[in-house]
Formats: C-alpha cells, structure tokens, sequence
C-alpha cells in the first residue's frame, strides 16, 4: 500500500504528458505549418491529426517500457529486437537531431530577440550568428559546473503555460482580423494528391512540435494500475495538449490572419502587441526569450549524459566519460555537443531547413522504435504474466497507425527536400560504420 504513494495515477501523469509535450517550437511552427497548407482546413485538420498520432505514439511507447522496464530503455530497445549496431546508431541519430533542434530553437531565440529590439528583416546570416553565439555562451556558462535545479525547470513550465493562456487570451480580446475561412471546401478546389502532399507538409512542423510522448518509455512501470491509468493519464494529458495548441493556433489565425501567418516572423510576440500594445508585447518576448534560453542550457546539460552512458556501454570512446576535476563537468561531451549544435546551426542557417532535416531523422527513429513493441510482445507473451503488464487496446492498429503516419511524414520531408533525404541516410550508414570501428579499436586494444 505504501508503495502505491509513490506510484504515477491519473492526475500525476496527465501533468508529465503535458510537461513531456510542451516545448518550444509552438512559438515558431504555426507559420512554419501556416506556409506548408493550402487553405485554413488543412492547418487545423493537420493539428488535430498531430494529437491523435501522438496519443497513438504514448500508448505504444507505454506499453514497450511496460515490457521492458530497464534504464535507458530507448537505447535497449534497438539493440534487443534489432543489433547493436543499430542501436549505436540509431542513438547516434538522436543525439544529431537533439543537437539540430537545440540550434533550431536557438534560431528561435534569435527572431525573438531581433523582434525585441526592433530590428526587422534581419538577414539569416545574423539570426545564425546570434543562434551560435547563445548556444556557445551556455557552452562557456557550463564549463562552469552550472546546474539547473528541478524547481527552476518546473518554474520554465509555468512560464510556457502563462505564455500560452495569454495568446489564447487574445482570442477573446481581438475583433477578428483573420483573412480565409474554416467552412468547410469542396475536394474538387485542388486535386488530391496537392492537397495530400501539403497535409503532409503540414505534418512535418506539427509533429516536431507534438514530440516528448516517446519518454513515456521510461515509466510504464511506474504507475499505479498501469491497465487503467496509462491510458486514461496520456488521454487526458494528450487532449489538453491538443486543446492548448488549436486555441493557440485559432488565435494566431483570429488576430493576424492566415495568409499574414505564413510569413510572420515572431508570430506570438506580434499576436500579443496587437492586443496588449507594445509594454504587453516586450514582457512577453523577455519571458519567452527566457524560456528559449532555459531549454538551451537543459539540452546542453542532459545530451552530454547520453553519450556518458553510451561510452559506459562501451559504445562510444571513454573519453566521454571524463570529468574535470575542478567542477565535475563531462567536458568532452558538452565540448562534441555543443560543436555539432553549431555546426548544424551555421550550414543550416533558417528553422525551417533544421526542421526538414530533423524530422526525416526523427521519422525513422520513431518509426523503427515503435515496431520493436511487436518483437517485444512476441517475446514477453511467452514468460509474463500478461494481467500485469500495460497493453495496447486495439493492437495492432493502434501502433500501425502510428508507424504508418510517421512514414508517411518522413517520406513527406523527403518529398520537399530530397538532399536532405540523402544527408540523413549518410549520416545514418557513417554511424552504423562508426559502431563496428570502434568495436575493433576496443578488441584490439585489449588484445594481447
């Protein structure tokens, strides 16, 4: 009984859904996904779409940890129903798009400063100059030792809820400039295969913002009468989510319109100086520039204990799990970090040119870490005792669906940029190639 209190029920786990799904790239991706639809319908059916996928997608992630309840389940994963070799890379492929999506929001927080003083029609030449310098700043600022507590991180959250109700706010406070129309359009105004290709175009920036649900993986064990609180805790979690993000999205529509959304740079910063003037606006931006910068340095903090624990593993050299000495810092691994986060930033340049990239990785891993649930049930079904085990209801459409979408997204990315299809596939190989180079260094150095 007493082991219960410390167990995750429905409350406490709708709160981690939200906390997991939240980020930064709402502030950014509605004209990113503005630009990609044809009309209003397909900007929010592709919204709603995005929800329903990733409740699919915590569902499944929360039954594959159910299953296999390990530390670092997301590394186990692969090499269990798959190799090494791809777990290696797979990981390898999620520290370059963690790398990617911390300059990518960098360049966030760099429009958002621009527009905090004024300067319009920056060059991206210098929103990539001021990307890189924030994420070196915070690269010097840990060589520090400098720790973020988790009061600080929960504090991060209520500001990006605060920041969220107040452009939801505006919705009732705005007289309606939006231009377009939510009735509903006849097929017959675009062929379909236009209309399918930009659904999916649409897709590629909603569901970079839906992402965080895969982290479900890490506590299927951890909740109370998982049967019945997993899916209860990720549906209620999931559709406040999906609710945040449409009013959000309507309010974007309602006050700037959805032609002007397209091409609105720091759309929540102008959303909030039309309804709460210019004083409104510059407290917004300021709290939001925060926010950006505070994820920054999280990613700086954690990426490097990724690769701490894949050199454990005895995957990566053992340099990364050097420390210095004076402040205890994993200083090869925030140095690699934070140089390939750079990098990716000053080739890449624009938001939209990270996310394309991205999500073609990230396609292919959620993709491939969805269908290990079917070897892991294969598996488990044999020596568990399956009352006790969380499970999929509808199984398996349920993960097939989810499977399916994300191809259909990654194949979407590839579709409007085929070089970056044919960078992610180099990038995948080089670290397939790379696991088995560093597994013969390893042999031979311990070889008589």
């Amino acid at each position: 009984m007493e082991a219960n209190k410390t167990r995750l029920r429905v409350f406490s786990l709708s709160m981690v859904v939200l906390s997991l799904v939240i980020g930064m790239g709402i502030f950014k991706t509605a004209s990113v996904s503005a630009a990609s639809a044809l009309n209003p319908n397909i900007f929010f059916i592709a919204w709603i779409f995005g929800g329903l996928i990733a409740f699919c997608g915590a569902l499944t992630y929360a039954e594959i940890g159910a299953r296999m309840p390990v530390t670092g389940g997301y590394y186990k994963i692969f090499s269990v129903a798959y190799h090494p070799s791809v777990a290696f890379a797979m990981n390898g492929m999620i520290l370059v798009t963690n790398a990617a999506s911390l300059g990518g929001v960098a360049l966030i927080g760099a429009d958002y400063l621009f527009a905090l003083f004024g300067v319009e029609n920056a060059s991206n030449d210098w929103k990539a100059l001021i990307a890189m310098a924030i994420i070196l700043l915070f690269y010097l600022i840990n060589l520090r030792g400098l720790r973020v507590s988790s009061i600080a991180l929960n504090v991060l959250m209520m500001v990006k809820l605060g920041l969220l109700l107040t452009i939801v706010s505006a919705i009732f406070f705005s007289e309606g400039q939006a231009s377009g129309s939510l009735a509903p359009q006849a097929i017959q105004d675009t062929d379909f295969s236009s209309w399918l290709w930009s659904f999916g175009a649409t897709l590629i920036a909603v569901c970079f913002t839906y992402g965080g649900y895969q982290h479900t993986i890490n506590f299927g064990e951890e909740v109370d009468q998982p049967r019945h609180t997993l899916p209860r805790g990720i549906f209620i979690g999931i559709a406040i989510v999906i609710v945040f993000y449409v009013l959000v999205n309507y309010s974007y529509f309602r006050v700037i319109g959805f032609e002007e959304l397209k091409t609105t740079q720091g759309v929540a910063s102008v959303v909030v100086q039309k309804i709460f003037g210019n004083l409104g606006e510059r407290i917004f931006t300021v709290l939001l520039v925060i926010a950006l910068l505070t994820y920054v340095n999280v990613n700086l903090l954690s990426n490097p204990r990724i690769m701490y624990a894949m050199s454990l593993d005895g995957v990566l050299p053992g340099a990364f799990t050097k420390k210095s000495q004076k402040y205890q810092v994993l200083t090869h691994g925030l140095t690699f970090f934070a140089l390939v986060s750079i990098a990716i930033t000053f080739f890449a340049e624009t938001f939209d040119r990270i996310l394309g990239f991205v999500m073609i990785l990230d396609s292919l891993g959620m993709a491939a870490s969805a269908a290990t649930l079917f070897y892991l049930r294969k598996r488990t079904t044999q020596n568990e005792d399956e009352g006790k085990i969380f499970s999929v209801g509808f199984y398996p459409w349920v993960p097939l669906f989810f499977i399916a979408a994300y191809l259909f997204v990654g194949i979407s990315c590839i579709y409007m940029n085929p070089s970056y299809g044919l960078i992610a596939a180099a990038v995948v190989l080089v670290l397939w190639v790379l696991y088995f180079f560093i597994r013969k260094m390893s042999n031979d150095s311990v070889s008589p």
